[in-house]
């Protein structure tokens, strides 16, 4: 039988979590069990909730309230409960649970069977790396910034010094949306043609992702459109829309495009030591099931800092092994050349630099900004320090100046 095991943390008095965690599963599946006749029983066997596992930790005492421990509970749900699609799977692990006082949703545990039923990535990291024709280095990739109420002429300009400085993707902002300024199917002819003209002039391919906005009954059509005037990749909010909008995006045959998922709205329901989801869980392994190729987080470096402990869980569970392809884990805010060392050490080369201010807070503008990331990358991968690359190269120099 196949099953989806949740992982829960709770709080409350040493000794208490076992009939806790038997109330769950439960009230989660059946509803009862010992008041029901012998027939009942036998006949709903198979739907009933199982306690996998209890531990308790007397060593971490809620902040709150001392004479109150934390417990880890893991509860098998057999998926003949639930129809395959991520809404019944979230409503039947943390339905009504996620109202019921501190109980946070960790980690869901998917059998084989059960996943063969979601996308994954269409792309994932090696399609990706395919399209750039970039196999041995984390890519690098920039943010539009300061295009509300500019024109595409701005935007053209901006494409065209990111491209130069060698970065590998441009993204907008995930709040730019649609705007008689900047129209969508505008923004991606506009940037094909800035690109193409690099690419001509350097030999240098960069990609634009696009943002996907709008009401939800338009994103398939819309999606469409940018797949037919030649977009590169869909940046989306996720976390506004729902995961399985994501996915609907995803398996779509018409639309295949690379799918950029942005963390905008998760803090709501990740951010809580209490409630709601992990961010590892939200923001990597729910991603990547539903279909993002990439997936934007916090670092833990920057200005909207993640702990770190997090942050490396989340890039895991986009790069673990799977049935699934791999997503670019894109560890983000606050990113400068100076942290190109951490970056790579803490997530591998199978991973994005992601700036937007290190970017354009470049003395020398986009294109330097650029440039002296990737030296950065280089010097890290040739194994030199940043301190004696940038006696090479002024842009990586200037950068460590600015930033250190």
């Amino acid at each position: 039988m196949s099953i989806l095991t949740a992982t829960y943390q709770l709080y409350g008095k040493p000794g208490s979590f076992e009939k806790k965690a038997e109330g769950i599963a439960l009230g989660l599946t059946i509803g009862s069990w010992t008041d029901l006749p012998l027939l009942e029983q036998e006949q709903l066997k198979h739907h009933k909730g199982q306690v996998v596992s209890v531990e308790e930790f007397g060593d971490a005492p809620h902040p709150l309230k001392p004479d109150t421990i934390k417990a880890e509970v893991k509860i098998a749900y057999p998926s003949a409960n639930f129809s395959a699609d991520l809404p019944a799977i979230l409503t039947t692990v943390f339905g009504k649970l996620s109202l019921d006082g501190e109980v946070k949703l960790l980690d869901l545990d998917f059998s084989e069977e059960l996943l063969s039923h979601f996308p994954g990535p269409r792309f994932g990291i090696d399609g990706l790396r395919s399209k750039l024709g970039v196999m041995d280095r984390p890519l690098v990739m920039s943010i539009f910034k300061g295009v509300i109420g500019r024109d595409l002429d701005f935007m053209a300009a901006q494409l065209r010094e990111q491209a130069l400085g060698g970065v590998d993707l441009v993204k907008d902002d995930e709040i730019l949306f649609d705007n008689p300024l900047t129209p969508f199917d505008q923004r991606i002819t506009t940037g094909k043609s800035a690109l193409e003209a690099v690419f001509e002039e350097t030999g240098h391919r960069t990609l634009y992702a696009v943002n996907l906005s709008g009401r939800t009954s338009g994103l398939r059509d819309k999606a469409k459109k940018a797949r037919e005037l030649g977009a590169d990749a869909l940046l989306f909010n996720v976390h506004a829309y729902g995961l399985d909008v994501l996915q609907e995006l995803a398996e779509d045959e018409e639309i295949s495009l690379p799918l950029m998922a942005h963390p905008a709205f998760s803090g709501a329901f990740t951010s809580s030591p209490f409630y709601g989801l992990s961010t590892a869980l939200a923001l990597g392994k729910l991603t990547r099931i539903a279909g993002a190729d990439f997936s934007l987080f916090p670092s833990p470096y920057g200005s909207v800092a993640l702990e770190k402990a997090q942050a490396l869980t989340l890039g895991h569970a986009l790069v673990e092994e799977s049935p699934l392809k791999r997503s670019f884990p894109v560890p983000s805010a606050g990113i400068h050349p100076g942290l190109v060392p951490l970056l790579i050490n803490d997530f591998g080369i199978d991973s994005i630099i992601n700036a937007g201010g290190g970017v354009h807070g470049h003395p020398d503008g986009a294109a330097g900004g650029g440039k002296a990331f990737r030296q950065a990358v280089d010097a890290v991968l040739s194994g030199k320090t940043l301190a004696e690359a940038s006696e090479q190269h002024q842009e990586l120099k200037t950068a460590l100046d600015i930033w250190g």
